[in-house]
């Protein structure tokens, strides 16, 4: 603690070494030789037995609403969303989640057992929500009521000792008591400090923005948690794989993965329609980025009601389509070769594009399966690999490019069950082999227009080409904009707890031995973590003093009858600038200070002036009129 002496001398303030009554070794009531109690009231805890359900109840609330459950509580929040941002989500990229099936097949199982493929709607992440907004709803709104009537409070008494404060200053001054409370009462109002003034002190606090700030910033969390509650019981998120040339309704029906919010029904969702008409990726071609992606573009006619106008849009990666306050995002895209299969009764079996999921990202080597179960005497099936840009490498085909610059696909030929009437819903995108045969054929590239016959009389399969698909991501999320807004003012209620320090400072004036005052000045700084609150009070002890030393100078001359009482002392109380011409005895003085410096020729102007203001107010004692302005005339 550091304090300013008399002769303005930084001293080190002595530590209260005082112990509170009570304590053993200060000889306070409740303790007797040797530190034993000798008597009053037990202040144990009371035993776990005696608590009692309401006692058990009120300790449980105070340990969740605790601070330091809620950072708890929001530590594991933090560590529980790491999943979802590392493992693919059912609800963003279905098709992802299927790769990843497919190249972790023993470890995906257990994942999605513990919901790790759909994190924000498991029940456990469910359950960390609930508690940390309970634990800040019950510490947050309390406080703000505690708030609302400590902001009111004046401040506080003004200590006896205030050299016992981190920083203090005493000096002397002529003034009286009285008048020097005044003055630090002026000075502190002009620099906006709150003043509460008792029988011989002022005591003045700033920064209540702090504490209004740090609520601000609990009560905008409180808010966007709430937010964020909204979007997850009133909104619903929904994917669609859609190869170029389709369309689909918002209908749960027509969706490939709906996931509702608690209290959506298929009959709140927007009716609207999307066509996609068309879809490019540019790639580049050469440098060290080759395969990068550069634009994906995805055109699309949709209509925001049955009926309405059709409206054409151009979709792009962070860019989404608006209808109706739903999103839609462009999340992926792939290739879907068209397959034409005859079976053995040479009857068209199948005739259409079939979506291929990307097993590469880089250079989009897709994987998928072909299933016709309406082929006879067989159900046929396919697995087979699609490469965008194959090339032979070392005897094996790859791809080399993501773009479609040489498209070539393989089948693996299946006859015999699907498995599809047995009730057990199967993924389009996986072919069970449990009850199928594999034909013997050798896999060979297809390119656009050829056909592989199947032996044993089973059919052919013809590669007829490839489209293009893309996946959306349909959000409808009502608590996105609340969210936004409470995100913004916490971070306005941050910046005022960290730019607004909370500081006190106090006065206390007492009459001296010698006919003056001593003045005692001291703070404190409630929260002043980054320092500076030193350099404010030195600040403010220098413009006291000389305030002090300026209205004693002023009683002075005034009590010997070198000066007047300044017509304009009130409007410099209330901190206003002074509007009146200067007396004769000042620009006398003025003169005199001139003259000491030894400039002569000012020194005379001055005189000059000196003696017209002399005459001047001599003819106005005579004559009073003189001093009326034409105006008031």
């Amino acid at each position: 603690m550091t304090g300013v002496s008399a002769d303005d001398e930084v001293r080190a303030a002595e530590p209260d070494l005082a112990r509170p009554a009570g304590q053993p070794g200060t000889g306070g009531s409740g303790t007797g030789a040797g530190g034993r109690r000798t008597g009053g009231p037990r202040t144990g805890r009371p035993l776990a037995g005696r608590l009692g359900r309401a006692g058990w109840l009120r300790w449980i609330w105070r340990q969740l609403t605790s601070m330091r459950t809620a950072l708890i509580l929001l530590f594991l929040l933090a560590v529980a969303s790491v999943p979802g941002s590392v493992l693919p989500q059912e609800g963003i990229d279905p098709a992802a989640v299927t790769q990843y099936y497919q190249q972790h097949p023993s470890l995906a199982p257990v994942l999605n057992r513990l919901s790790l493929f759909n994190v924000f709607a498991a029940p456990w992440f469910a359950a960390i929500y609930l508690l940390l907004f309970t634990s800040l709803a019950g510490c947050v709104l309390p406080r703000a009521f505690r708030l609302v009537g400590s902001a009111r409070q004046k401040p506080p008494r003004a200590p006896t000792n205030l050299a016992r404060l981190p920083a203090s200053a005493t000096y002397a001054t002529d003034l009286t008591p009285d008048a020097a409370l005044d003055s630090a009462a002026g000075l502190l109002a002009r620099r906006r400090f709150r003043l509460h003034r008792g029988d011989g002190w002022v005591s003045a606090e700033k920064g209540y923005l702090r504490e209004a700030g740090n609520l601000l910033f609990h009560i905008a969390l409180l808010a966007l948690l709430f937010s964020v509650g909204v979007g997850g019981i009133w909104g619903y998120k929904a994917n669609r794989l859609l190869i170029v040339g389709q369309g689909f309704a918002n209908t749960p029906t027509d969706l490939d993965v709906f996931h509702p919010g608690r209290l959506v029904s298929p009959t709140d969702l927007q009716p609207f329609t999307i066509n996609l008409t068309s879809f490019k990726a540019t790639y580049v071609t050469s440098g060290p980025q080759l395969d990068e992606p550069i634009a994906y573009d995805a055109g699309m006619r949709y209509r925001a009601q049955p009926g309405g106008p059709a409206k054409f849009y151009m979709l792009t990666v962070n860019h989404p389509l608006v209808v109706d306050n739903v999103s839609i995002y462009l999340i992926g895209h792939g290739y879907a070769p068209v397959f034409k299969v005859t079976d053995g009764a040479g009857k068209v079996a199948w005739d259409g594009p079939v979506p291929f999921i990307p097993v590469q990202q880089t250079t989009l080597t897709s994987e998928g399966v072909v299933k016709v179960p309406d082929a006879q005497p067989y159900q046929l099936g396919f697995a087979g690999v699609f490469l965008p840009s194959a090339v032979d490498q070392s005897g094996q085909l790859e791809s080399a490019f993501p773009g479609p610059l040489n498209p070539r696909v393989s089948l693996v030929a299946f006859k015999g069950n699907l498995g599809m009437n047995s009730g057990q819903p199967q993924s389009v995108y996986t072919l069970d082999t449990k009850g199928l045969k594999q034909l013997p054929i050798t896999p060979r590239p297809l390119s656009a227009g050829q056909t592989e016959k199947l032996p044993g009389g089973a059919g052919s399969i013809t590669y007829l080409g490839y489209q293009q698909w893309v996946s959306l991501a349909i959000t409808y999320d009502p608590g996105q904009l609340p969210a936004l807004i409470s995100g913004i003012v916490a971070l306005a209620g941050l910046i005022l707890s960290f730019l607004i320090r909370r500081r006190r400072v106090f006065v206390r004036a007492v009459a001296g031995p010698d006919g003056g005052t001593t003045v005692s000045f001291g703070g404190l700084a409630r929260s002043d973590a980054a320092g500076g609150f030193e350099n404010e009070f030195a600040e403010l002890t220098r413009l006291l003093r000389a305030e002090h030393d300026g209205r004693a100078m002023q009683a002075r001359q005034v009590a010997d009858g070198t000066a007047e009482v300044p017509a304009d002392a009130d409007d410099r109380e209330r901190g206003e600038p002074s509007t009146r011409p200067a007396s004769p005895p000042a620009v006398a003085a003025a003169a005199t200070a001139i003259t000491a410096e030894g400039d002569t020729e000012t020194a005379a102007a001055a005189a000059a002036a000196t003696a017209a203001a002399t005459a001047t107010a001599a003819a106005a004692v005579a004559n009073p009129e003189m001093l009326t302005s034409p105006e008031e005339e």
